[in-house]
């Protein structure tokens, strides 16, 4: 599933503005309700549910266009924290269950097109609805689970042999937000902490919500544990939710903020340089924060690799140029549940895992947590435990 809609850009200091958001909300809602009304055109009628049953199916269609919207609108539009959550988590769920009933309905009359059988007209709504029903508590359940451990090697050439085996632990947007609260980040950190690695990295995106909504349930990561530190780089929900903001209380808490800059690694006698950029679309938010990898180079030691962490993968064409030889990155969750993740490549150059852009190698973690609805499907989350070897 894509990341996120286009959100107007705001002042990197505070919260995208919720004036423009509610009327983004009134904008996208006779969207939601207009694809809500096909779903009931193409699948009630087949069904012969009765003046009851096509009743409760009507409102059950009406109730769903509100909340859809609300997954992704409701710290906008309405003020109390706790209704705000609870309507999160509804409108989540309900944005889930629509997506896969959206899709396998579209699939299901491209197939009619081609054998169009009276008989079937029933069966197959009811099975786009069982499936999407399967799909979607699948889902749930691969989404609440902490993320499984995923082992990579890592090859770079030139690697010093002190470097061979270092590990970094790769964490990438999280959400921290009205589902993903402090007892699922504080399971994410123990399982860390429980891999001993040499260094800890988050790549962005680790909240969706202002500090003071927030502060208590991302407080578990300042218990992470590694040889060298844990390090973090803004994301573009960093910039809706305030990103100056949140890098303080990073900062706050223990983490390292790299933001267009770098420090020296130095690891059983041997150094690397570990950089960091601002997301992708900062300059969009504020021109002063726009992402540079070669800023975030300036004043390095020469002939050391050179690592950086960037929020979305399509930084790399900059990375590359400005002679970095690993970038890792998140953003895309793997496109989290089918059949998004066949779309994330109109927007992204690499969807997950390893790959290469000319002397660049990049690794793009399909995420930690995830986005909207609670549900992953086709595309697991992931703490990912990459491995420096010589290539």
């Amino acid at each position: 599933m894509p990341d996120s809609p286009t959100l107007p850009p705001a002042a990197s200091d505070r919260p995208a503005l919720p004036g423009r958001l509610r009327r983004a909300f009134w904008r996208f809602l006779p969207l939601i309700g207009g694809l809500h009304l096909y779903i009931g055109w193409r699948l009630l009628p087949p069904l012969d549910l009765g003046a009851a049953g096509l009743t409760l199916a009507i409102a059950g269609l009406t109730i769903s266009t509100g909340l859809v919207p609300l997954g992704l609108f409701a710290r906008f539009v309405v003020d109390r924290q706790a209704l705000a959550d609870r309507l999160g988590w509804l409108g989540g769920l309900a944005m889930g269950l629509f997506s896969s009933v959206l899709v396998l309905t579209v699939l299901r009359d491209l197939a009619r097109l081609f054998a169009d059988a009276p008989a079937l007209a029933a069966p197959t709504a009811v099975g786009v609805l069982a499936l999407a029903g399967l799909f979607t508590l699948l889902g749930y359940v691969n989404a609440r689970r902490v993320a499984r451990v995923v082992r990579v090697d890592i090859p770079l050439g030139g690697l010093p042999d002190a470097l061979a085996g270092f590990t970094i632990v790769q964490l990438s947007d999280i959400h921290v937000g009205p589902t993903i609260k402090r007892k699922y980040v504080q399971a994410i950190v123990d399982r860390v902490n429980q891999l001993a690695a040499d260094m800890v990295v988050i790549t962005g995106d680790v909240v969706d919500g202002t500090v003071e909504q927030l502060r208590a349930d991302t407080a578990p990561l300042g218990q992470l544990h590694s040889r060298h530190g844990s390090y973090v780089v803004s994301g573009n929900h960093e910039f809706y939710s305030g990103a100056k903001a949140w890098l303080r209380e990073f900062t706050r808490i223990g983490l390292h903020s790299l933001e267009n800059r770098h420090v020296v690694i130095e690891h059983r006698g041997a150094r690397f340089i570990l950089a960091g950029v601002s997301d992708y679309s900062a300059a969009a938010f504020d021109p002063a924060q726009a992402s540079d990898p070669v800023a975030a180079l300036a004043g390095s030691p020469p002939g050391l690799p050179r690592i950086l962490l960037a929020h979305q993968p399509r930084s790399a064409s900059a990375a590359a140029a400005a002679g970095f030889d690993l970038q890792l990155s998140g953003h895309t969750h793997g496109g989290q549940f089918w059949p998004w993740n066949h779309f994330v490549s109109l927007q992204q150059p690499f969807t997950a895992g390893l790959h290469r852009l000319g002397q660049l190698t990049v690794y793009t973690s399909r995420g930690t947590g995830y986005w909207g609805p609670p549900k992953r499907f086709g595309a697991h989350s992931e703490i990912s435990v990459l491995r420096l070897v010589r290539g």
